[in-house]
């Protein structure tokens, strides 16, 4: 896995020369092709190695990417979309070199229509940004990845997150796009009205494309109302399946939760070490429930019957805003709170999601597997949705420890496949799990390449992510 989709593509030399100095002339001081702006845009939070950009143009409007498009379309030369750099799978390398294009500049809320609950923004909103701006019309937006990422990034990867099994994901809350096309043409690919049946559904289509189809210039998204009252808390349980079955009943039994989180023993020591908390190191799910003061109230105490029934400790619920956010806080530092357990080696995050029903079987085997190869592997999961993480704390400099690791995925996503389940719940494809799409999809991969090569046929959009092609590398 991984590593071996990591190759070099095919550059177009010549093109890249001309369109460099093309936007060098256009733009002036936006555009950069100095070593520090192009390390920063090949970043990446996980193992693979990056693969640099020739250069790197901040846009600052529509008009700004549709230029940018139509003088690397005229050359041929890939573009690779820039948002916060927060993706997982090599998203935002260059195996084919190209211009990277930063949405930082274009963080513009377009429009609030808060009699309709949705707001039109550019697509280098962050989530917290957008959070901030709509508090005062009493309405938020519910996806929530963990890290502040940009909303055309999140629209991109279809991300979602710890709100989703009661807000759904990025596919849930989009309702429309505006994106320009390998033409240079911006098209919009609906109306803001909640439902239609007119035509292909090209907002589905761009959402979760990862950059491989079109540049998506705004997103219009649907909102929610904030809660009147917002209660949540802890419950420890004897094992992984006992904290799992209590998840299904929860979720059987139709109890709204919004959040609900399981966090394996070693996460859990990490939780405590690294954020100062002194919960039990056993299997353990975070709760969050939304309402009003009653049905929040209800809502607890449902669930702490189903708690007790698997074996589960008493459950440490609270209203208090402070405390629920250091508590949410510790979950949200899980990534780092899991480095610090062993800080001298690199850390390979992945995911998978099965139906709930084999969440605890999927989750105990990959522990098992863990505990035989010698891994220090925490889990977390938003167990609501059967989607579960792993951080392989690994020592990426030997290479035995990297075969180790990626052997180690590969066995993760076989074992999700098998029990009906699916290579990546959120993270993406990217570079990283391209083998696990095949395995996944099969022929299906095939009509997606037909799609990418009618919308993109010089394979100028994003190229190496999601499936290999054969033009341009």
């Amino acid at each position: 896995m991984g590593l071996k989709d990591v190759r070099p593509g095919i550059r177009n030399e010549e093109g890249i020369g001309k369109v460099l100095g093309i936007l060098k002339q256009s733009f002036g001081e936006r555009f950069q092709t100095g070593q520090a702006f192009r390390d920063q845009h090949a970043h990446t939070t996980s193992y693979l190695p990056a693969q640099l950009p020739d250069g790197v143009i901040f846009v600052e409007s529509a008009d700004d990417v549709k230029s940018v498009v139509r003088v690397c379309a005229a050359h041929r030369v890939p573009m690779i979309p820039f948002g916060t750099g927060s993706s997982l799978e090599g998203h935002i390398n260059a195996p084919n070199g190209g211009i990277s294009i930063d949405f930082s500049r274009m963080n513009r809320v377009l429009e609030i229509n808060a009699e309709d609950l949705d707001v039109v923004v550019e697509p280098g909103v962050t989530r917290e940004q957008l959070n901030t701006e709509l508090r005062a019309t009493g309405l938020f937006f519910p996806i929530d990845p963990g890290a502040n990422a940009s909303i055309g990034g999140m629209t991109a990867t279809r991300a979602s997150g710890t709100n989703a099994v009661r807000y759904g994901t990025m596919k849930d809350n989009v309702l429309s796009l505006t994106v320009v096309t390998a033409n240079g043409d911006e098209i919009r690919t609906a109306q803001r009205a909640r439902k239609s049946s007119a035509g292909y559904d090209l907002t589905r289509l761009f959402v979760g494309s990862e950059g491989t189809l079109g540049v998506i210039t705004s997103i219009t998204l649907r909102l929610q109302g904030i809660p009147e009252k917002i209660g949540g808390g802890v419950c420890a349980f004897p094992s992984v399946k006992a904290a799992c079955d209590a998840v299904i009943m929860t979720i059987q039994m139709g109890i709204p939760v919004a959040r609900i989180e399981l966090l394996d023993e070693m996460q859990m020591r990490a939780c405590n070490s690294y954020s100062g908390l002194s919960y039990a190191e056993k299997p353990t799910l975070f709760l969050e429930f939304h309402g009003t003061e009653e049905t929040v109230a209800l809502q607890s105490a449902q669930f702490s019957e189903i708690a007790a029934e698997f074996g589960g400790d008493s459950f440490s619920y609270t209203q208090d805003a402070e405390e629920r956010n250091r508590l949410w806080k510790a979950r949200h530092n899980a990534y780092w709170a899991s480095r610090a357990l062993a800080p001298h080696l690199n850390g390979l995050s992945t995911d998978v999601c099965v139906p709930i029903s084999r969440l605890a079987d999927c989750v105990v085997e990959t522990q098992a597997d863990i505990a035989e190869h010698g891994f220090l592997a925490p889990i977390v999961g938003h167990a609501g949705d059967g989607n579960f993480h792993v951080l392989i704390l690994f020592d990426d400099k030997d290479p035995d420890d990297v075969a180790r690791a990626e052997d180690f995925v590969a066995r993760l996503n076989a074992r999700a496949l098998a029990m009906g389940g699916t290579c990546t719940g959120e993270h993406g494809i990217g570079q990283g799990k391209m083998s696990f799409l095949e395995q996944e999809l099969g022929d299906a991969v095939d009509l997606m390449r037909s799609i990418k090569t009618s919308l993109d046929p010089d394979n100028i959009f994003n190229p190496g992510k999601i499936f290999a092609l054969n033009v341009q590398g």
